[in-house]
């Protein structure tokens, strides 16, 4: 049996416009297949979605706040949705799960995308503004604050490949667009403790294990440039594992693969975490998990990773928790709904009913021993 550390966190991820339902942002007015429309319904049935996690003796979870709720115009809070929020924290803290907040999960209000999003001089002091909001409304029910997630692939998606809203393809512009993400953190991060004593505010990052070549080329700009930028404002990392690249793999092609064709190589997150232990910081995995409809290869993939999480604790990094992407499953971005990445299957056809999957029994047992068996 491989025994976790004491008050180690064991959760499950989701982000609002993943999961929610009615949600009108900048991907929803970019046209049918960026628009999520009722999702999986979370925002009415958050207290049955915890109540899975809280069955499978999950002790945390981590989800996302919708800006373009709380702030629909500019300026203008809405104070209906700040107390639904506080419901869905206040839901969490009665199942003893701890919130882990993410504040800015790739969509923004229309207002903000129409004054050029993250490309506007203005863009890192109006997420200061949200953010100070959130967090004054919140500071006493919430102790972890992520303030941005994957910048990296985001950005890359949004202003460099050009898939994403707003549809940018300029390198250039990647770049303006992850300084303007550097500045939001920062000032994020010093208004958080300026109204918090006892909070903790980091990023999650995608990092991603290259191997070989490639990994001379790319591996510091993907995978260190934006933690060393804000290295004095960060209190853990949150570290999201999915890919390991090698041109060998990119030849062969070899290897188990998920429903993305992505490859399932476990080794990566050792690989990675030990990578990041020169930036002595607490880590907690946000997201790992895959896209498995049938449910054949999740146990197996989770016992896996977490064989490699346990060997990198057992060498002196600091994990702190690990969160399995997703609780259900959601709307995948440009990909729609055909990727399943839940632990919980959500039936589309027959009124979102909530399956747990097979897979969810095998996470529950390592929650519940804060162990795995071997």
């Amino acid at each position: 049996m491989l025994k976790f550390p004491e008050n180690f966190y064991w959760g499950t991820a989701t982000s609002a416009y993943q999961v929610e339902g009615g949600i009108k942002n900048n991907w929803s007015m970019a046209g049918k297949k960026y628009d999520a429309e009722r999702a999986c319904d979370h925002y009415h049935r958050f207290e049955e979605d915890f109540d899975l996690a809280r069955n499978m003796n999950n002790n945390a979870h981590r989800f996302s706040i919708e800006w373009a709720r709380i702030e629909p115009e500019q300026e203008k809070f809405d104070q209906k949705e700040i107390e639904h929020y506080r419901k869905v924290i206040l839901a969490l803290k009665q199942r003893r799960l701890e919130p882990f907040v993410t504040l800015y999960h790739w969509t923004l209000p229309a207002w903000f995308a129409e004054k050029g999003g993250w490309l506007n001089p203005d863009a890192p002091k109006y997420f200061e503004r949200f953010v100070e909001k959130i967090v004054l409304e919140y500071k006493d029910l919430v102790k972890f604050w992520i303030t941005l997630n994957e910048p990296n692939v985001y950005t890359l998606n949004s202003f460099l490949r050009g898939v994403w809203p707003p549809f940018v393809k300029s390198y250039f512009k990647m770049n303006r667009a992850l300084g303007q993400l550097v500045e939001a953190h920062k000032l994020a991060y010093k208004k958080i403790h300026e109204i918090s004593n006892q909070a903790q505010a980091g990023i999650a990052t995608n990092n991603v294990c290259f191997k070989g070549i490639i990994k001379l080329f790319i591996d510091y700009k993907w995978n260190h440039w934006f933690l060393n930028k804000i290295k004095n404002s960060q209190d853990f990392i949150g570290l999201n594992y999915y890919f390991t690249h090698s041109l060998k793999n990119s030849i062969l092609k070899n290897g188990e693969i998920n429903d993305l064709g992505w490859r399932i190589i476990p080794e990566g997150v050792y690989n990675i975490l030990m990578d990041l232990k020169k930036d002595n910081k607490p880590i907690y995995i946000t997201e790992n998990g895959l896209a498995d409809a049938n449910d054949t290869k999740r146990a197996k993939f989770i016992i896996d990773h977490l064989k490699c999480v346990y060997k990198a604790i057992n060498e002196g990094i600091d994990v702190k928790g690990y969160f399995h992407w997703s609780l259900i499953d959601n709307f995948e971005w440009d990909k729609g709904f055909m990727p399943r990445f839940g632990l919980v299957e959500i039936d589309y056809e027959n009124n979102l009913k909530r399956i747990p999957r097979p897979s969810s029994e095998i996470y529950t047992e390592i929650c519940k021993n804060n162990a795995i068996n071997i």
